[in-house]
Formats: C-alpha cells, sequence, structure tokens
C-alpha cells in the first residue's frame, strides 16, 4: 500500500489530533492533503519525532497526539518505544510508516528490510498495543481504533518505498513552528476557560 494512501483515508481522523510527522515524504504528502494549524513537520530532526509526541503527549494529556513516524527514523531512536512504554500516555498513538528503506535521504535500505520487526520491538519495549498493518482499510481501522482507545498504541504501516516527487512544502519552518505554538496555547486558554466555569 503506499503512504499517501494511508494519509488519505485516516486524515477525518488525523485532522483532529495534534500531529507530528518525520522530516520528508511524509510531512510533504501530508501537507498535501491540507495543511492545520495542529500539524508540526518536524524537519531537519530525524529519529526525533517519537520523543517528541511523547512530550506533547505527557504535558497535554487531555489531547489526542498521532505521531507519523518512519522505519528509518525510528530505527535512529530505538530508545524511545522504552521510554514511551514506561511513562504509557494514554493519549499516543505512534505511526510508523514502514518502506524498509531511507526513503527521504537517497533510499538506502534499513533494518526493517532484513527482518527487523519493529512491531516485535515495540512489544518487547513494553509498549501496551502494538500491530502491524498492511491494507489501506485495516490502517484506517487501526487509528480510529487507538484514537478512540485509552492506550499507547504502536501501528506499524507496511508502505511501498515510493514517495512524492519533491519533499517541499509551501510552508516554511519557523511559520510551521509559530503556528503550532499558538495552536497549543489556544488548547491551553480553553482548558483554563473550562476549569474556571
Amino acid at each position: 500500500m503506499l503512504r499517501l494512501d494511508c494519509l488519505r483515508a485516516a486524515y477525518p481522523e488525523v485532522e483532529r489530533c495534534l500531529v507530528v510527522t518525520i522530516m520528508g515524504a511524509t510531512a510533504a504528502e501530508l501537507q498535501s492533503l491540507g495543511h492545520r494549524p495542529n500539524f508540526f513537520y518536524l524537519q531537519h530532526a530525524m529519529g526525533l519525532a517519537s520523543s517528541t509526541g511523547l512530550g506533547l503527549a505527557l504535558s497535554l494529556p487531555e489531547q489526542k497526539i498521532i505521531v507519523l513516524d518512519g522505519d528509518g527514523s525510528l530505527l535512529m531512536n530505538l530508545g524511545s518505544l522504552s521510554t514511551m512504554a514506561r511513562y504509557r500516555p494514554a493519549n499516543l498513538v505512534h505511526v510508523v510508516f514502514d518502506n524498509e528503506s531511507l526513503l527521504s535521504v537517497g533510499g538506502f535500505p534499513t533494518a526493517t528490510s532484513t527482518g527487523t520487526d519493529l512491531e516485535g520491538i515495540a512489544r518487547a519495549s513494553g509498549v501496551p498495543q502494538a500491530l502491524t498493518v498492511r491494507t489501506v482499510e485495516e490502517f484506517k481501522t487501526a487509528v480510529k481504533n487507538a484514537l478512540g482507545g485509552d492506550r499507547l498504541t504502536t501501528i506499524v504501516a507496511k508502505v511501498e518505498a515510493a514517495g512524492p516527487s519533491a519533499y517541499v512544502t509551501d510552508l516554511s519552518l519557523l511559520e510551521n513552528r509559530f503556528q503550532f505554538r499558538q495552536h497549543i496555547q489556544s488548547l491551553k486558554r480553553g482548558s483554563s476557560a473550562k476549569a474556571k466555569g
């Protein structure tokens, strides 16, 4: 299956969450479906999407956080699985698009191309819900169930090593950071107003 088809199928669920994506193809494809101020494209920080998502989940427990990660990115920061499992934020959904390559930086094969099992590693790390999906329908259902549930979930989506012709987005990194920060501040103001009311 194609990552873009997965993103398109799950977009109605994802668009309501705080979203952190990895660099390159994933960011470009998500933005092509429609940018929102609650989307953070973590460019030039390969490997840190899962850690960023964990920090957001712990500091904003009332918000659903979804991380759109990749196999190459996760393999660079594999310890984040055990850290996520230690804290088990119920509002965090960790999606790993596994195309068995470093597509956005040259297409070199990753360890998943020779048998490394990211679902197995997530389970062994203590992630309470981990699964692998291979069809768009399975992906859509898995994301919907995870976002509707109340436990940390890692979804490994096996996708083709294909992406957009260019990984450039029309939103500057600085503007994206500013929008995302403003959105989080508006959420906090809304929570404070509800607490006082």
